[in-house]
């Protein structure tokens, strides 16, 4: 294993010393917790009797004992997300695997799992990046019973793993492990796929020929095989130790998967208390797996929606993190993969050329992870450059492989894509933002072009339609923020912007809303702090201001005269997000939430983080 590269440790530094007291806290609650182990013991006799009334004899037996685990299984099976649909059987699997093994397994609760493909452009995506925190709190539900060793975590996408990580994370003082299902086979090139919108955004084909193309992209069960957010929230679970080395991107329902499966359960009755060889999930996580999701997260081109989801995800375990972190990261960590929208090929030949054994062997021989950071298998993320195999019915382990089977997907750090990562920081007079830039050509990485200012998705495409936009731009689509309407993703104006750029017009997105992981080849300014809601300076924008994005110094600047554009007055929302499809349900939910670079969170008290009348020169510190 190489030295650590010096600007990796000086991060992971400046994070323990900014975390030191959260951080303190978190170990000392989740001690206190372990100290009561097995909590069960601690039930009263009714209670006990309720926790296994249905289960049969033998398990009862069982979970009375103290020395047999008892593992709960938080599912977010739905037949909405093809990700999850083949975990309709998976309960049952997982106790017939943990039952061979002298334990017992019960289905602790089921959390919800909206499907983001389903909603996207649509009033329901309003509830999606809050669904991450009601997945939270129903995993702490699930797991209040205190009845349990040990949990296995049944979820893939968006918003349902950080959600289920931040929920287990209160329940630090037992193992957690996730399991995946796999990512559907290929269908049409990812490049067919874009083709196609694009040319109905264009007007130049009908309906029918699009939904023929989607279905012929998305059209089994199993994940996605783009490289957005559920693909990249998998990345990162091995990054940080919580899956079984290697098998995040195995196809479902092959005997390789169910290989898998079943070697999760016997791992995670190997870690429990009762094995003697106890890995909470609570110390598993620490300052250097946050580091090296950060960095994998980088290296891969991964989804911009983890620049809100790991600051959230990292303070569930008493650790801080901020958008400096990520953009000093960026710096020096350099982008090793291609897959679509930073490429043309997809997840399944992501892993076929060498997955992530091979890229974590290269950032671990650079310096560029911390390889004695903990994990549920193994001694420590250094033996996570192996890949799983099924010979004559068992599972081994071999090492990944040495070389890239394919050099337009996968590369070695001596010879990379990019010499920088995926993800940068803008900052400037109009706040604070984060680009992905691993899929922007060099010269669409500087805009500077007037202003066309709308507040929702619908007016852009009206100005669309109407040929409004066939000029040299900086597209702003404010009130998209977490207290605006929950700040949903808005990639449906991908292919619109991607039409534009097409044309020859230099085009850029300016938005406090979300473009999610598949965002593309248009420089998109995201995340934008403060927003519009909060007083942002994005509020003041007006038609025809010259704006100037320029990823590469990481500036976002309006051009206007300074004292005339801070004597401004802020625009208010032009449209009304409190009701219809349960937007109502959740009218707390936008009057709590934090700042994206808090995390985008109502459940952390995050005052102390970046006060909006201070964002300006906050935004100029030390990242400390």
């Amino acid at each position: 294993m190489s030295e650590l590269n010096p600007v990796v440790a000086d991060v992971t530094r400046r994070i323990v010393e900014r975390s030191r007291a959260d951080r303190g806290g978190y170990l000392r609650q989740i001690s206190d917790a372990r100290r009561q182990q097995p909590q069960r013991t601690q039930l009263s006799c009714g209670n006990l009797a309720h926790g296994f009334a249905a289960c049969d004899l033998e398990d009862k037996n069982r979970i009375r004992l103290v020395n047999a685990a008892n593992i709960g299984i938080v599912t977010a099976y739905n037949d909405m997300l093809s990700a999850h649909q083949p975990y309709a059987d998976f309960p049952a699997r997982i106790k017939h695997y943990i039952r061979e093994l002298g334990s017992t397994a019960q289905v602790a609760g089921g959390v919800p799992a909206m499907c983001d493909g389903v909603t996207q452009g649509q009033a329901g995506m309003e509830l999606s990046l809050f669904s991450r925190d009601n997945i939270a709190q129903a995993t702490a539900i699930a797991l209040s019973h205190q009845m349990f060793d040990g949990v296995l975590l049944l979820g893939i996408c968006d918003k349902i793993v950080p959600g289920l990580f931040i929920g287990a994370l209160r329940f630090g003082h037992i193992p957690a492990l996730f399991v995946p299902a796999g990512p559907m086979p290929s269908g049409i090139s990812n490049k067919e796929k874009a083709r196609v919108r694009q040319q109905f955004a264009e007007g130049t084909i009908g309906r029918d020929q699009l939904l023929e193309a989607e279905s012929a992209a998305y059209h089994s069960p199993g994940t996605c095989t783009f490289y957005g957010t559920a693909n990249s929230n998998q990345l990162l679970m091995e990054a940080m130790g919580l899956q079984l080395p290697g098998g995040s991107f195995v196809n479902p329902n092959t005997p390789l998967r169910d290989a898998l499966t079943g070697e999760a359960c016997r791992q995670i009755t190997l870690i429990t208390a009762q094995a003697g060889d106890s890995r909470p999930v609570g110390e598993v996580i620490d300052e250097r797996s946050i580091v090296n999701a950060i960095v994998v997260l980088l290296a891969s081109g991964g989804s911009t929606n983890h620049s809100i989801h790991l600051v959230a995800m990292a303070k569930a375990a008493g650790i801080r993190i901020n958008w400096d972190d990520f953009d000093a990261l960026s710096k020096i960590v350099p982008l090793l993969c291609r897959i679509y929208p930073n490429g043309e090929a997809d997840i399944n030949h992501f892993h076929a050329a060498g997955g992530a054994g091979f890229l974590f062997r290269e950032l671990l021989t650079a310096g560029l992870l911390h390889g004695d950071a903990r994990t549920v298998w193994g001694k420590s993320l250094a033996d996570y450059t192996v890949e799983p195999v099924l010979g004559e019915d068992k599972l081994n382990w071999r090492q990944a492989a040495g070389v890239s089977l394919d050099q337009t997907v996968l590369r070695k750090v001596s010879e990379p894509f990019a010499r920088e990562g995926g993800l940068r920081l803008l900052q400037g007079n109009l706040g604070r933002g984060m680009i992905k830039v691993s899929a922007v050509a060099e010269e669409h990485r500087v805009v500077e072009a007037p202003a066309v200012v709308v507040s929702s998705q619908e007016e852009l495409k009206r100005k669309y339609e109407a040929g409004e936009l066939e000029r040299d731009c900086v597209v702003v689509v404010r009130f998209q923020g977490p207290r605006a309407n929950g700040m949903p993703e808005l990639h449906s104006l991908t292919p619109l912007l991607g039409s534009l750029l097409d044309r020859g017009f230099r085009i850029a997105l300016l938005t406090d809303g979300r473009m999610s992981g598949a965002s593309g080849k248009v420089p998109a300014a995201i995340h934008l702090s403060p927003e519009a809601a909060a007083a942002g300076p994005i509020a003041k924008l007006r038609e025809g201001d010259v704006i100037r994005l320029d990823a590469n110094s990481g500036s976002l600047d309006c051009l206007a005269e300074a004292e005339e554009f801070a004597e401004r007055c802020f625009a208010e929302a032009g449209r009304d997000s409190i009701a219809g499809v349960g937007r109502e349900l959740f009218a707390n939910f936008r009057h709590l939430v934090s700042l994206p670079e808090a995390g985008a969170s109502v459940l952390f008290d995050d005052g102390e983080w970046l006060p909006v009348r201070d964002f300006a020169a906050a935004g100029s510190g030390d990242g400390t």
